[in-house]
């Protein structure tokens, strides 16, 4: 195969394109310059590329070694969070080594990874390829996982297997929680504080909703255990709240943002439904105005069964597959009806932080095991 850079300085490369992520337009830029940067180096390798727009600026890539069905997807998402300047000790765009550690923001959640897999597939031959290999790169996964959504939505990639590449200290994650955020807005009717009755306090009915969510929380955590995770229940918490502008005015307009974690299994739209018929009775008994939106379209929970896959990882890393807290892809991949494992270099406790790092011996060991997933699985 055609010789490419190290991993390290193609690392170096993709940190020093800013591929940030973020609701927020003024902090959000392109992941273009990271996806041509990719296929570049997939293409001198025989990939066949494809680009694939997902909104403007973001981009998909989509790139296929070999012919035939079945085969081994390798993911990683190509952008990142937004980043603390004054709390980085260096430029968080400039790959800088130190204690065996590659710093910089996206090294390990998740650039590296890509840089990674590209290296493990140079090593092999092509020619000896029964199935195919697949390196996808997705957009927005930090925000909206717009990309992933994107790609189910149209039905590929296809593949029997997929190896997601987030950090987990190459442990194999078998599961992880979906991630709903919500927002509640009542509207009531302002009145003057010294006759309460002519009027319809949003904060007076936001008082019962929370009460409502209350006891939904603890139903779900009496009735939907799943022993497999450190805290076996959906959570729901309550995390920011706003209204009124008096003391001596009824308030008229109240807004709760909570967050709600289902268990595999679960359904969002079902959970959702249930909240829902909740708010509507508060909303007849107290004559306010009462809606749920989300703040953005929820990530269902993800769970492997068990399957070749999982036992493969599990054998190649000596670590028993574990659950997580955090969310990924993986639901939109599984979708596409793949076996899909979650398991990278590096950890998620640097990730999302100043100094964020990629441990050089941990990453040299991601690659050999890459090397084997894609010989049992492709060759």
């Amino acid at each position: 195969m055609t010789a490419l850079p190290s991993w390290i300085d193609m690392l170096t490369e993709l940190v020093s394109h800013r591929s940030i992520s973020s609701a927020n337009p003024d902090l959000d830029t392109s992941n273009e310059a990271v996806i041509d940067a990719l296929a570049t180096w997939a293409e001198s390798l025989g990939f066949r590329c494809q680009k694939l727009p997902v909104s403007p600026g973001k981009f998909n890539l989509l790139a296929t070694l070999g012919e035939g069905a079945g085969g081994l997807v390798l993911s990683g998402h190509t952008d990142t969070v937004p980043f603390d300047a004054d709390g980085w000790d260096s430029d968080p765009f400039v790959l800088t080594q130190r204690d065996n550690r590659l710093h910089g923001l996206g090294s390990t959640d998740m650039k590296g990874f890509l840089a990674l897999a590209l290296t493990a597939v140079s090593e092999l031959n092509p020619k000896h390829l029964r199935e195919p290999l697949i390196l996808l790169g997705t957009a927005d996964e930090e925000s909206s996982m717009d990309g992933a959504r994107a790609l189910a939505q149209a039905g590929y990639p296809r593949a029997r297997f997929a190896v997601i590449g987030e950090p987990t200290g190459l442990v194999p994650v078998r599961a992880h929680k979906g991630i709903l955020m919500e927002r509640i807005q009542i509207n009531g009717q302002s009145a003057h504080s010294s006759n309460p009755d002519l009027g319809v306090s949003a904060l007076d009915a936001m008082h019962r909703v929370i009460g409502e969510l209350h006891d939904y929380r603890n139903e779900l955590k009496a009735d939907q255990i799943d022993p497999g995770f450190s805290v076996p229940w959906p959570t729901l918490n309550l995390g920011c709240i706003h209204g009124g502008d008096a003391p001596n005015r009824v308030c008229s307009d109240c807004a709760l943002d909570f967050d709600l974690r289902p268990t595999p299994g679960l359904d969002p739209d079902r959970l959702r439904a249930q909240i829902d018929a909740r708010l509507a009775q508060v909303a007849e008994q107290t004559g306010a105005d009462i809606r749920r939106t989300p703040l953005f379209e929820a990530v269902p929970p993800f769970g492997n069964p068990g399957g070749a896959l999982l036992d493969h990882c599990a054998e190649l890393t000596g670590h028993a597959p574990i659950t997580v807290g955090f969310g990924t892809e993986a639901p939109f991949l599984a979708a596409l009806d793949m076996e899909v494992v979650v398991m990278g270099p590096g950890s998620i406790d640097v990730a999302h932080q100043p100094n964020e790092y990629l441990p050089i011996d941990q990453a040299q060991q991601s690659m050999g095991i890459i090397k084997q997933l894609i010989q049992k699985h492709c060759l």
